[in-house]
């Protein structure tokens, strides 16, 4: 028999604004106040002018009289058992119980209109075996909960306690729930424990600290079969499985969402620890886990504590290509380059890894005087211009005004970031230059606190773009990692605009001019010769064919440009709840439009039929504004939990 408690929200909106929480503080008022609600003394329950002639003055009545009787004939003002009891069963009734009721709360109403005079604080004390207190903001453990004299159940999940002194639980305790209150250590439950307890849940609390191995020994809970410690801070595997071997009747076991359960050979180390141990972590633990993780235990102290998450990112789709909004460069540049990437966060561990991703994210931030040219080089009317002339030129035949679709799907606001040169190696900026320039940049493509930024390689504009990008992060501090699991990974597409310039050498004088034009003259005397008549071949034999106009070799580039297409967050929580794998393709909705694929879909049939002047050029089927459906812009991103599948391959990994 139990009886529980109405939720946060509900109690707030009874109780009205600007007024105290019922139930605030301890066990004990909570669980007075709820019986206050159900009104147990109160019409249409309790005694009262509604049933007054049920019952008759107990001075002259035996004790045996004392039990109300029904009266075939009721008298006028009074109401028959029946009509009391379809009031309160009614939903539409306003005596009606709460929606969050139970069969409990029903029973004693009922009790409280057939019999009201057992309806008595001896009664409850020795009526209620289990008491659910949930979610009213209960601090204190009082010892008024020692009444409660055959309480087998105790429920006081999701409250805001710190402590529980244990002298105040009754003795003949079986269940303990404490789930989502803010315990930090089970030292406070060891006092005096009771005996009897079978099931000790404290998941989602503060657990923190290796000492937390010591409270859970069987001089402490001799009779505990079932503990829940999950969604803890607990890290020291090795002495938290020697301690629950000492649990003989142990049979199950959550430890799922600390970081201790992070590290490759948890599940597989704990199996091999407890061997009587039937569930773990909500999953049965099958004989063939047994067989595949034998011995493991012995070596124990030889693994390392390190996690290995794998981050696998793979094709990108429907990207913008701004190329094509591009002019032709002329013999003095620009000459444009475009490149797309994706970046992600990780959380910091070690100084190698730091050290990596820093230059990373010095590589994006490196300062540079044109900052503010870049910026006054890309005005909307330039682009305008551009977007005509390139219409002009390359497309035939595409109808509509193209300037209003293209300021439709205009860019928006570029990230202007300096970077460095792609041809000078420049040195790696430090951690405070970089705590300096962050200001300058756009702050998405930065990592979150506590987290570096990694990016994949650059890749040039295509249909699909293959990051074919995989990363190893082995991580020994436990505990950040599991915050950053919580948290989630941040996911960004961005394009890299890059305008390069030719290289203006100074004019010197040099002696080579002089023998370059003597060579020229001997060369034309050459020619006159192979002749034997002094006269030139026919030019047809000599001239050299036509080569494509090339740009310069020698350019310098300016700081690129970064704009993100895309950004998202990757949620990692499932990794802790136990899943091996997480496995998503972001989706950022879709960025190209039908201008931008006309002229893409324009350039490429120009470059069809250059390559292929001799075939028959392929049919370019014309996209038109009914049809288009463009793909959105994804990527596609996947993270792996390591796990060992047997006791050899996590000695092979992980022994030191």
């Amino acid at each position: 028999m139990e009886a529980s408690y109405e939720s946060e929200s509900e109690s707030e909106s009874e109780a009205g604004p600007g007024t105290q929480r019922p139930g605030t503080g301890t066990v004990s008022a909570a669980v007075r106040e709820h019986l206050r609600k159900l009104c147990l003394r109160e019409f249409p329950c309790g005694a009262g002018s509604w049933n007054k002639s049920r019952f008759l003055p107990q001075t002259w009545r035996t004790w045996r009289e004392l039990v109300p009787r029904e009266e075939v004939v009721v008298s006028p003002g009074e109401e028959t058992v029946e009509a009391l009891l379809g009031l309160v069963r009614s939903r539409h009734s306003p005596w009606a119980l709460l929606n969050n009721s139970n069969a409990e709360d029903s029973f004693l109403r009922e009790l409280a209109i057939r019999n009201p005079l057992t309806i008595t604080d001896t009664f409850f004390y020795s009526y209620f075996r289990s008491l659910r207190v949930v979610d009213q903001e209960v601090t204190l453990v009082d010892k008024d909960l020692l009444k409660f004299l055959k309480l087998e159940e105790l429920v006081l999940s999701a409250n805001r306690i710190k402590e529980v002194d244990a002298t105040n639980l009754p003795p003949t305790l079986k269940v303990l729930e404490l789930y989502g209150n803010e315990i930090s250590s089970m030292e406070c439950l060891c006092a005096r424990p009771p005996a009897s307890l079978q099931h000790l849940g404290l998941g989602c609390n503060k657990l923190l600290g290796p000492l937390e191995s010591l409270y859970v020994t069987a001089n402490h809970w001799p009779n505990l079969i079932s503990l829940d410690l999950g969604f803890n801070n607990l890290t020291d595997l090795q002495s938290m499985v020697t301690s629950l071997r000492t649990l003989r009747h142990l049979r199950l076991l959550v430890l799922q969402g600390n970081p201790l359960a992070l590290v490759p050979y948890y599940r597989g180390l704990a199996i091999d620890s407890l061997a009587q141990l039937c569930v773990l972590d909500d999953i049965t633990v099958s004989p063939n886990e047994k067989h595949l993780f034998r011995g493991l235990s012995l070596n124990g102290d030889l693994l390392a504590q390190e996690a290995q998450c794998v981050v696998t990112i793979g094709n990108i789709r429907g990207v913008l290509d701004t190329s094509v909004l591009d002019p032709e460069p002329g013999p003095e540049g620009p000459f444009i380059t475009y490149n797309y990437y994706v970046t992600y966060d990780f959380v910091k561990d070690e100084e190698g890894e730091m050290n990596e991703s820093a230059g990373v994210l010095a590589e994006i931030v490196k300062p540079s005087p044109s900052l503010e040219l870049l910026v006054e080089e890309s005005p909307e009317e330039v682009v305008e211009d551009v977007i005509e002339d390139i219409v002009e030129e390359v497309t035939e035949g595409v109808e509509g005004s193209l300037e209003s679709e293209v300021e439709e799907s205009g860019e928006s606001e570029l990230s202007v970031i300096s970077g460095p040169s792609t041809i000078l190696q420049t040195p790696r900026a430090s951690a405070e230059e970089l705590a300096k320039l962050r200001l300058r940049i756009d702050p998405r493509l930065c990592p979150s606190p506590g987290t570096v930024l990694f990016s994949t390689a650059h890749k040039p504009w295509a249909e699909v773009i293959p990051c074919s990008y995989e990363m190893q992060h082995s991580l020994r501090d436990l505990v950040p990692l599991k915050a950053f699991l919580l948290a989630g990974t941040t996911v960004t597409i961005v394009e890299e605009k890059i305008l390069s310039w030719p290289v203006v050498l100074p004019a010197v004088d040099s002696p080579l001019s002089a023998k370059k034009g003597k060579g020229e003259k001997d060369k034309k005397g050459k020619e006159k010769d192979r002749t034997g008549k002094g006269e030139k071949e026919p030019a047809k034999e000599w001239k050299v064919p036509k080569k494509k106009k090339e740009p310069p070799k020698e350019l310098r580039q300016d700081p690129p440009i970064l704009q993100v297409l895309g950004r998202g967050l990757v949620i990692l929580e499932p990794l802790l709840a136990g899943e091996p794998l997480v496995s998503t393709v972001c989706n950022f909705g879709v960025v190209r439009t039908l201008t931008s694929d006309r002229l893409t879909l324009a350039r490429d049939s120009k470059k069809i039929k250059k390559v292929a002047k001799k075939e028959k050029p392929k049919a370019v089927i014309p996209i038109y504004e009914g049809d288009y459906h463009p793909e959105p812009l994804t990527v596609e991103v996947q993270i792996q939990l390591n796990q060992c599948r047997s006791a050899e391959e996590a000695l092979r990994m992980f022994a030191v």
